[in-house]
């Protein structure tokens, strides 16, 4: 397996079919730069002919899951991009890191804890099931920050807690802790923070006890009825939404203050 900058990947001891993927920048509390972006999305389409995995976990390293875009400035800068094409490509990073994730071959199942904020609320709405601290907080906090909600997010959420709920979080930037969001259907299951290692493998167990093909066949029909939802979308162009929008007066200003 490749090796990452900020990402941290290990199977279990005794048990390989178990892959953990760790988001690794936890002196950033996991927030998203280009890299991370193109590094999620490179581990999990290689997932795609990974025929020993059964199960991916997906979590964060330190006091959150993923708490976002950095607004502190790059410390992994990649290298800069050789022509405006490849710079474009960049600005649909994230979106296709959710899609990789939404559509890896594995089931994988997302552990939060802390704040699981705009991106990293998006990649943990990408994975099959979520586990969650009763005290981690879900946000999508692009509208305050003047940038519209984009890489796919707006679909997948209204598809998994309805367009009403979906409104409430992404119109008012409303924060939902474990607790609401497990009320909301926003994740599968909400314990307390200590117990959260703990029920994360309830659910791999519970995943590993299921025949691995007949598994498999259950999620590519998800998948598929997944994509219905998903008639219409504009992400597509999303990376150039997000770019019109920093150049709006006062955008430049709200994106760059600390989280």
């Amino acid at each position: 397996m490749a090796t990452f900058q900020t990402l941290e990947c290990i199977r279990d001891d005794g048990r390989p079919e178990v892959l953990r993927v760790w988001f690794n920048r936890p002196q950033r509390r996991n927030a998203v730069n280009n890299r991370m972006m193109k590094e999620v999305g490179d581990l999990f389409l290689a997932l795609q002919e990974d025929f020993t995995t059964r199960v991916v976990v997906l979590g964060g390293r330190g006091a959150s899951f993923c708490a976002g875009a950095d607004r502190k400035g790059d410390d992994q800068p990649l290298d800069p991009a050789a022509s405006e094409r490849e710079q474009r490509f960049r600005h649909h990073l994230g979106r296709r890191a959710a899609r990789a994730i939404e559509e890896c071959e594995i089931p994988v199942i997302a552990s939060i804890q802390g704040h699981a904020a705009g991106g990293g609320c998006v990649w943990a709405l990408s994975c099959d099931f979520r586990v969650c601290a009763t005290d981690a907080v879900f946000w999508y906090p692009e509208i305050e920050l003047g940038v519209p909600l984009t890489w796919a997010a707006t679909p997948r959420l209204v598809q998994e807690i309805g367009m009403a709920r979906a409104r409430q979080m992404v119109m008012l930037c409303e924060r939902v802790d474990g607790r609401r969001a497990l009320d909301w259907g926003l994740v599968h299951a909400a314990v307390p923070a200590g117990e959260l290692d703990q029920e994360t493998e309830r659910w791999v167990q519970r995943l590993l006890a299921m025949p691995d093909t007949a598994l498999h066949m259950a999620k590519t029909q998800f998948r598929a009825y997944g994509r219905a939802a998903a008639q219409g979308d504009v992400s597509e162009a999303d990376g150039d939404q997000i770019e019109v929008a920093r150049r709006l007066p006062g955008t430049r200003e709200r994106f760059q203050a600390q989280f």
